[in-house]
């Protein structure tokens, strides 16, 4: 019962957020997305990361935008917190359920699975604005200025959600979850190795440098925070009007809200020593290629062989090519 009355919580937030009217900065369902996420975060057992309160507001050229920022204190201020983020505009008028309501709903599932749980060290959550074009990279995208204006302390370690809630377009590889960004310290690879994705998803590590700074690590990215980026990649209703709450895999999104809690709790106890960039993945890459890929490939009577780093780079492209990459 317990497990039904979670995935209807997720479910909701996904179909009050991705509605027809879309989230893009400075419209009305912009600020209609913005109203029911400050009012869940007051209803949870959370702090306001600023003393202003929840909203982060920033100007650029003339807008005004809008980061929502909780945060669950911990018991020792004298460590550095980790950072739960997804970012909650759209695309223009797209209703943006896999891009981005999805993520935001796994944030405000873990956040309110986190609240009632005392911790040595804080957890930040942060909904960023502006991720999406024309923002995108530059001086008005949220996730940057948060870094750059907002934040209070640096950050033990950044964990950024987007496109979690849709089928890889894959025969036999619908339920994957890429998790980029171990390679940014050793402590992340064993905490993988160590956090079993459980039932409804399998997880396959690899380096972010795949995929790029397609979201908000970005800004962890360049400035030497760890992080991990979990996402499935773009699919068909990408940036598309059909990215509607219908087209989504609720227990995947279920699977995934678990796992996060999972990696965001054994986080906040490992120690992250870096340095930065400096671990070398290629062991734990070919572990989960072999546990995971091999066997789908050889039902479908295409087996491949990945042994060495120029084998997996083989590999990411063919899979790139798969998700349209």
């Amino acid at each position: 019962m317990q497990k039904k009355r979670e995935r209807m919580s997720i479910e909701d937030d996904i179909r009050a957020l991705a509605t027809d009217r879309g989230r893009a900065v400075g419209t009305d369902g912009h600020q209609a997305a913005r109203s029911y996420l400050l009012q869940k975060l007051q209803n949870m057992d959370m702090a306001p990361y600023l003393p202003e309160g929840f909203e982060a507001s920033y100007e650029s050229a003339g807008e005004l935008y809008h980061n929502i920022v909780a945060m669950m204190p911990g018991r020792d201020p004298s460590l550095e917190p980790i950072l739960l983020g997804a970012h909650y505009d759209t695309c223009g008028s797209f209703p943006g359920a896999d891009d981005n309501a999805a993520a935001v709903a796994i944030i405000l599932d873990v956040a309110a699975e986190m609240a009632h749980v005392s911790r040595d060290r804080s957890v930040v959550f942060a909904l960023f604005d502006a991720e999406e074009p024309p923002n995108f990279l530059s001086q008005s995208m949220g996730s940057i200025r948060f870094y750059e204006d907002q934040r209070l302390t640096g950050f033990h370690c950044a964990l950024i959600l987007d496109l979690v809630g849709h089928d890889l377009p894959v025969p036999g590889l619908e339920d994957l979850l890429f998790v980029m960004g171990m390679e940014t310290d050793y402590g992340l690879g064993e905490v993988i190795k160590d956090c079993p994705a459980g039932p409804s998803i399998r997880v396959l590590p690899t380096l972010s440098r795949y995929v790029g700074d397609m979201s908000d690590h970005h800004v962890f990215r360049v400035n030497h925070v760890p992080y991990l980026f979990l996402s499935c990649g773009t699919w068909e209703h990408y940036h598309q009007p059909t990215d509607t709450p219908e087209k989504l895999n609720y227990g995947k999104i279920e699977a995934i809200s678990r796992y996060l809690l999972a990696i965001a709790s054994a986080i906040s106890m490992k120690q992250l020593s870096g340095p930065f960039e400096g671990y070398d993945s290629t062991d734990i890459e070919l572990d989960y290629i072999h546990s995971v890929i091999y066997p789908v490939m050889a039902q479908m009577g295409r087996p491949i062989r990945v042994n060495d780093r120029r084998d997996i780079d083989w590999f990411a492209d063919m899979m790139m090519g798969y998700l349209g990459g």
